[in-house]
């Protein structure tokens, strides 16, 4: 339950706290999709296919563990509430797994593939039991739906501060500590990210706290699971969801590839410590961050669904137009990049606000409290998008003749290119058409909001008290 006090604005204080976690966990999700394809092909010896395929049957794991941590934090009850524990009780192991990622122990070809099997999937069910209910936390943040944008604009600045150090400083990092070791230097800058993402996630949970209080969960898995398919808006979210994903992915697993084998990019340092591939990427990033600091000017004066539309279908169109770009034109293809990378800011931002809008739709429509299940299986549909996202340039790689550390055909160049460009075009237009059929507007949602509070405070609420 919860009352009219907790309908006051969140403080700066809790916003940052909470988008903190964000920064925790893209310290290892941006390093897996920037150079988790790179370092399984070119530094620890993997081939691409077989990397790729790896990367898709380890989701036939997650579709199982994403829900049922969803069920599970729906059930938890705590001194803590039902989500913050698992920010201090996980974050040791999740850290701990990631480095083990990249190990990179001397194996033999079929050691070295089983060694990948198991660290990925288990770093995947680490990040499944943290991550889950921290984005399951945004729904018990605040009763109201404006509160929880801004929570999810400050987690989505911290994401993309997050991802932008890794972007920045992952490329000179190994090189500094690893020396002409690339594989010591992998290592040693995710032990350092590693310790990082732990502390991190410690003050997500000393900052935060959860302000609705459910009454006890009395329904049972079936029951959870059949509201939660009634929801026809959080099936074309989840839909927009992955599609998105796999697009942003794909073009920023590709990023690597297509310096080093299509601009013949050496890996210099062309400022300070950083070498091209660092600068597209913090430019890109830099780009995202914007696009999360301005989203919630945009929602106040616009439709979510009508921007996240809108945002695809531009990002769509310069993706498409980067293709014709000669690589000596590198400054424009960083510009080009960065706009893109900004709607994507845009549509990430508005998306995770608007799972938790699903969630409140969900409970109104149904009485079903599912806020966990939710969002873990929105979770889910993210984790399978970053999974495609990878393995489809890895596939691109095998079908189009790439060898590693090699002079590359014309075949090869031509894949990579289309890797890079042509295909996030079409992820990206996708999710633009979906959501013309995305019904949840924003009269829809303040008779939720304002039905919820009544029902939650036993008293009647005032929409207009809402909307101020």
């Amino acid at each position: 339950m919860s009352s009219k006090s907790d309908m006051a604005a969140l403080t700066f204080k809790e916003k940052v706290g909470y988008g903190l976690g964000d920064m925790a966990s893209n310290f290892y999700m941006g390093f897996f999709g920037l150079f988790l394809l790179y370092y399984y092909t070119d530094v620890f010896g993997i081939s691409p296919a077989a990397a790729a395929t790896m990367l898709l049957l380890t989701k036939i794991v997650d579709a199982i563990s994403d829900p049922a941590m969803g069920l599970i934090a729906d059930r938890t009850n705590s001194r803590w509430g039902k989500y913050r524990p698992y920010l201090l009780w996980v974050a040791v192991p999740y850290a701990a797994l990631g480095y083990l990622l990249f190990l990179g122990p001397d194996l033999s070809t079929t050691g070295k593939l089983v060694f990948a099997y198991v660290t990925y999937t288990l770093v995947m069910l680490a990040y499944t039991a943290i991550n889950v209910p921290y984005s399951a936390l945004l729904a018990v943040i605040s009763p109201l739906a404006t509160e929880r944008i801004k929570a999810t604009q400050y987690r989505f600045v911290f994401a993309s501060l997050g991802t932008l150090c890794v972007g920045a400083f992952a490329t000179p990092l190994v090189g500094l500590l690893g020396g002409d070791n690339e594989l010591l230097g992998f290592r040693l800058t995710v032990a350092l990210f590693a310790v990082l993402s732990v502390l991190i996630f410690w003050i997500t949970f000393a900052t935060t706290r959860e302000r609705i209080k459910y009454k006890p969960h009395n329904s049972s898995v079936g029951e959870d699971l059949s509201a939660l398919l009634m929801n026809r808006s959080w099936l074309i979210l989840v839909a927009t969801g992955i599609v998105v994903v796999i697009g942003l992915v794909a073009r920023f697993a590709s990023i690597i590839f297509y310096l080093k084998y299509y601009m013949l990019d050496e890996g210099v340092r062309v400022f300070l410590i950083f070498d091209r591939i660092a600068i597209l990427t913090s430019f890109g990033l830099i780009g995202q961050l914007i696009g999360a600091l301005i989203t919630p000017m945009l929602a106040a004066r616009c439709e979510k669904h009508h921007l996240i539309i809108g945002m695809n279908l531009l990002h769509a169109a310069l993706l498409a137009l980067c293709f014709f770009i000669p690589p000596e034109q590198f400054a424009l293809i960083v510009l080009i990049h960065s706009i893109g990378i900004l709607t994507f800011g845009v549509t990430i931002t508005l998306l995770f606000s608007m799972y938790t809008d699903c969630a409140e739709y969900g409970e109104w429509s149904t009485g079903k409290q599912t806020a966990g299940l939710t969002v873990s299986a929105s979770m889910f549909s993210l984790k399978l998008g970053s999974a495609v996202g990878a393995a489809i340039p890895g596939f691109m790689l095998a079908w189009f003749g790439f060898v590693a550390n090699e002079v590359q055909s014309e075949s090869a160049i031509t894949g990579i290119r289309m890797m890079f460009n042509i295909v996030p075009t079409f992820f990206f237009l996708a999710a633009g058409l979906l959501m013309f059929f995305y019904r949840i507007d924003r009269a829809t949602l303040l008779r939720v909001e304002a039905d919820l509070l009544e029902r939650r405070a036993e008293q009647p609420v005032d929409v207009k008290q809402i909307q101020s």
